[in-house]
C-alpha cells in the first residue's frame, strides 16, 4: 500500500510520524534497545506529548539480525512464524557515537543522535540501510482508500475508526534487484511491483498467489523476512523507487535481515531459520497420472489408463484420484463413491499389485451434505463466527464449513479419517485449497483471524503430513497447493490452476522460480495446463517441461490428460522424456539431498546458480535442474527458443555437441529442447528407464564433462539407503574418477554419449 503522494506529500487522510533520531541506546544480553522519538529532542519540553518508537535489535541465528519496531507495547503479544533460535552468539557494543550488534558476519550499526540511521554491513560493505523517513508510524483516517483490493477488504472488515500501520523502508541500492515473495506468476524481478502477502485462489494468470511468503532475496548479498503471518504490504521500488517498503497494521513490526555469500548462502540461512524440506521417496519422482477434475471415471477407466500406459511403454508411478472419488456434494466425507468404486480396498490392492502408488484429493472443507458435517458441528470442530454460529457459504461446496485446526481435537478427528484411508491402501494426499480462509471468525484457540488467514495452510498441511509420516515413515508425500513461510517442510507443492496455453506455461515457470527463492525444494505443475484442453503443440512442449521438473503430473479440468488422446507423437514425446527422467534419478536424488541439507532447491533460478553473471539477472524462461543441467522449455508453436549459457563450455545433453557459453537461438522439434550440461559437470546416471524407485547403484554410470577445475565429490544413493561417494579430479587432458563405498559395478564416461569404461580397482581414468 502507498501512503505518500509523490516525494513530498502524504496522501489525503494519512499522517506519518518518523523515527528521527537514536536518542539513547541500551545494550545487554545480546541486544540493542534504541529509543527513537518522532522529533529531534532539543530540550526537555520536547519529550512531552511525543510519540516515541522503540527499536530493538536481536539475533536468532548467526548472520541474521532481527529488528523489532514498536509503538505501544501493551497490546497482545506478537505471534510470528515458527523460527529456529540459538542464544549467546550476538555481541552488542555501545560507543560514544554509535552502537553495533554483530551476529556472525553481519553487523547492524546505529548512529547516535539525528538523523536516524541504521545500516547492515558484511565484510565492511553496507548491504542495506534504514535512513531518514524510513521508519514510519502511519495513521489512516476512516474512509481513506489505499491501493489494492486486499487492503480495502481488511479495512472494511476492521470497521469504523482510524487505522494504524508501521512501515519500514530499506535502501535498495543502485542495480539492486529483488526476487521471491512467494510463488508469483508475474515478472521474476519484483522491482516496481506492489505485492500483498495474502493467500488467494486466483489461478496463475493473476497478481494473486497461493503461496505467499513475506521474504525477499536480493542480488546484493542479503534477504529480508518480515515475521508477520498476517497481511504484509510490499512496495518494491515502487512508492519510493530507491527503497523496498513493507508495512503491517498495528503497533509492532518485526523483520529479519539475513546476510549470505550469494543467494545460495542467504537461502541456507533462511531455511535454517524457517525449516528445510526433507528428502522425498524415489517413487514420487515418477509420472503422476490423474483422473482430471470433472471428467467421468470409474475403476474401469482407471485400469484402461494404466493398461494403455503399459501398452505404450510409458512409465507411471502414481495414480491420482481427483475430487469425484467422493460423491458429489459430499466433499469431504472421505468415503469412496460406491456407485463407481464399490470395492475400494480391492481396487487399491490391485493398483499396488501393478507397482503403483495411489494419491487421493482432499481439502479442509466439509460440505453441509457430508455425513461428517453434523458431527463436526456438534463437537465444535468447525470454524465459527464471533456469535458462535458455524461459518458457512456456498462457494465450492454447498453450505461448506472449514475445519478449525487450532482445535487439537478437531485436528485429531480430521487425521483419524486420513488414517482410515491409509489403512485402505492410499499412499498420498493432494491437499487442495486452504487459501480462502475468512477473517470474520473466532478461532478455537483465540488466534488473530488476520494471522490465521495465511497461517491456516501450515496447520492443514502439517496435520496431513504428520499422519503420512506416522503410517508411511520415510515415504510421506503431501501434494499441496497453498503454503506460507515454513511450508517447504511439507513437500511436494504444485503451481495451481493454469490455462492450456504457451503463455500460461511460461507464467507457471515464473511462479516456480519465484517460489524457489523461498527455499521450496520441490515443485510441480499440471502438464498441459489445468483449464481448457491444450492443443497438441502445447501438450507436447509442456510434457518436456513437466518431465524435467522435480515432480511430473498429468492433470486437467474437464478433459483427460493422457498422451494418446492428443496424437501418436505425444506418446513418443512422453516416452522420451519420462525415460530420460527415470535414468537421471541418481542425479536428482543427489540434488534433493543437497536441498535437505542446505536448503538449495532442486529447480534453481539462473540468478541463484550464477549470482556473479549480470546477464542472468532477468532470465525467467530457463532454469538449472540441480547444479549441472540447464533446461530451457520451448514456449512457441514454431519450436523457437532463445536462451543464455554462462561463460564456459556446455554440452548438449541430448546430442553430445559441445558449445561455448553465450546467447543462443535454436529451433527444436517436439522430442527435443535445450538441455545443456555445464562445463565440469558430474552427472550420476542410472540403468533403469521404466521406474524411479530402483537400485541406483546397479549399473550406475558417472558422466564427467570437460572444463572442470580441481576436484569434486558427489554422493549417490536413495533416501534411507546406502550411499556411495565418487571423487573426480580434473586436469587439462583427463579426469580421474574414484569410488568410495560402491556396492555394485559402476562405470564412467565422458559426457552423455561417450563410451562407458568399467571401473577397475575402484578407479577410472578418462582422457579428453
Amino acid at each position: 500500500m502507498k501512503f505518500t503522494d509523490g516525494f513530498w506529500k502524504l496522501r489525503d487522510g494519512v499522517t506519518a510520524l518518523y523515527a528521527q533520531e537514536a536518542y539513547d541506546i541500551d545494550a545487554g544480553d545480546g541486544r540493542l534497545v534504541i529509543t527513537a522519538p518522532t522529533k529531534v529532542i532539543e530540550r526537555r519540553g520536547d519529550t512531552l506529548n511525543r510519540t516515541v518508537l522503540t527499536v530493538t535489535l536481536t539475533s536468532p541465528l548467526p548472520g541474521v539480525i532481527g529488528v523489532l519496531v514498536e509503538h505501544h507495547q501493551g497490546g497482545a503479544e506478537h505471534v510470528g512464524f515458527e523460527l529456529a533460535r540459538t542464544e549467546g552468539h550476538a555481541v552488542a557494543v555501545v560507543g560514544e557515537t554509535e552502537a553495533t550488534l554483530t551476529s556472525g558476519d553481519l553487523t547492524a550499526r546505529v548512529g547516535r543522535g539525528a538523523p536516524w540511521r541504521l545500516s547492515f554491513e558484511r565484510e565492511g560493505r553496507v548491504l542495506t540501510s534504514s535512513e531518514e523517513k524510513s521508519i514510519a508510524y502511519h495513521r489512516v483516517e476512516e474512509g481513506t482508500h489505499l491501493d489494492g483490493p486486499t487492503v480495502e477488504l481488511l479495512a472494511a472488515a476492521a470497521g469504523p475508526g482510524a487505522r494504524h500501520y508501521l512501515a519500514q523502508q530499506l535502501s535498495l541500492g543502485i542495480g539492486g534487484l529483488v526476487y521471491g515473495l512467494g510463488e508469483r506468476f508475474g515478472p521474476l524481478v519484483k522491482n516496481g511491483q506492489s505485492i500483498d502477502i495474502w493467500n488467494a485462489d486466483g489461478g496463475t494468470s493473476s497478481e494473486q498467489a497461493y503461496k505467499n511468503l513475506p521474504f525477499y532475496l536480493t542480488n546484493q548479498g542479503y534477504g529480508v523476512l518480515v515475521d508477520h503471518p498476517e497481511h504484509v504490504s510490499f512496495e518494491v521500488g515502487s512508492e519510493a523507487v530507491e527503497r523496498v517498503q513493507f508495512a503491517v497494521r498495528g503497533e509492532r513490526l518485526q523483520y529479519y535481515v539475513i546476510a549470505g555469500d550469494g543467494p545460495a548462502g542467504i537461502l541456507e540461512r533462511y531455511t535454517a531459520l524457517t525449516g528445510r524440506a526433507p528428502e522425498v521417496p524415489a517413487w514420487s519422482y515418477g509420472t503422476w497420472l490423474s483422473t482430471s477434475f470433472t471428467t467421468e471415471y470409474d475403476e474401469a477407466t482407471v485400469n484402461s489408463f494404466i493398461d494403455l500406459m503399459d501398452e505404450h511403454e510409458l512409465p507411471v508411478s502414481v495414480f491420482h484420484f481427483d475430487c469425484f472419488w467422493m460423491r458429489e456434494f459430499d466433499w469431504c466425507d472421505f468415503e469412496w463413491d460406491a456407485r463407481v468404486f464399490p470395492d475400494p480396498v480391492g481396487m487399491l490392492g490391485r493398483l499396488h499389485d501393478r507397482g503403483l502408488k495411489v494419491c487421493v484429493w482432499i481439502n479442509p472443507y466439509i460440505g453441509q451434505r457430508s455425513r461428517l458435517f453434523a458431527e463436526a458441528k456438534d463437537r465444535g470442530y468447525l470454524l465459527r463466527r464471533p456469535d458462535g454460529t458455524v461459518w458457512q457459504w456456498d462457494l465450492w461446496q454447498s453450505g461448506m464449513a472449514i475445519v478449525d485446526f487450532t482445535n487439537p481435537e478437531a485436528t485429531a478427528w480430521y487425521q483419524s479419517h486420513l488414517r482410515r484411508l491409509l489403512d485402505q491402501g492410499v499412499d498420498s494426499f493432494k491437499t487442495d485449497f486452504g487459501e480462502r480462509i475468512p477473517i470474520d471468525v473466532a478461532w478455537a484457540d483465540g488466534a488473530d483471524p488476520q494471522r490465521m488467514h495465511n497461517w491456516y495452510t501450515q496447520l492443514y498441511n502439517r496435520a496431513v503430513a504428520e499422519v503420512l509420516e506416522e503410517r508411511r515413515p520415510g515415504e510421506a508425500v503431501v501434494f499441496a497447493r497453498s503454503a506460507t513461510v515454513g511450508g517447504q517442510q511439507y513437500p511436494v507443492h504444485w503451481g495451481g490452476d493454469s490455462s492450456s496455453s504457451y503463455a500460461s506455461m511460461a507464467e507457471t515457470l515464473r511462479g516456480g522460480l519465484s517460489l524457489a527463492f523461498g527455499g521450496f525444494a520441490y515443485w510441480s505443475h499440471d502438464i498441459g495446463g489445468f483449464e481448457g484442453t491444450p492443443d497438441a503443440g502445447v501438450f507436447k512442449r509442456w510434457t518436456a517441461f513437466g518431465m524435467l521438473s522435480t515432480h511430473s503430473r498429468f492433470h486437467g479440468s474437464n478433459s483427460y490428460r493422457v498422451p494418446w488422446s492428443i496424437d501418436d507423437e505425444a506418446v513418443e514425446v512422453t516416452r522420451t522424456f519420462a525415460r530420460l527422467k527415470m535414468s537421471l534419478m541418481p542425479y536428482l536424488l543427489g540434488a534433493a539431498r543437497e536441498a535437505s541439507e542446505r536448503g538449495i532447491p532442486v529447480m534453481r533460478p539462473m540468478q541463484l546458480a550464477f549470482p556473479h553473471d549480470p546477464a542472468v539477472a532477468y532470465l525467467d524462461r530457463q532454469y538449472m535442474l540441480g547444479s549441472d543441467l540447464m533446461v530451457a522449455p520451448v514456449f512457441s508453436a514454431q519450436g523457437e527458443v532463445e536462451f543464455y549459457l554462462p561463460p564456459g563450455r556446455w554440452t548438449n545433453y541430448l546430442t553430445g555437441e559441445v558449445v561455448d557459453g553465450g546467447w543462443r537461438r535454436e529451433t527444436h522439434g517436439f522430442s527435443s529442447l535445450p538441455l545443456y550440461a555445464r562445463g565440469g559437470a558430474v552427472i550420476a546416471r542410472g540403468a533403469r528407464t521404466d521406474r524411479p524407485d530402483y537400485d541406483v547403484h546397479d549399473g550406475l554410470v558417472i558422466e564427467v564433462f570437460p572444463d572442470g577445475v580441481g576436484e569434486r565429490e558427489i554422493t549417490v544413493g536413495a533416501p534411507g539407503g546406502h550411499s556411495a561417494r565418487f571423487h573426480v579430479e580434473w586436469t587439462e587432458t583427463r579426469a580421474v574418477v574414484t569410488s568410495h563405498d560402491a556396492t555394485a559395478p559402476w562405470s564412467a564416461r565422458i559426457g552423455p554419449t561417450g563410451t562407458a569404461i568399467a571401473a577397475q580397482a575402484e578407479r577410472v581414468e578418462l582422457t579428453w
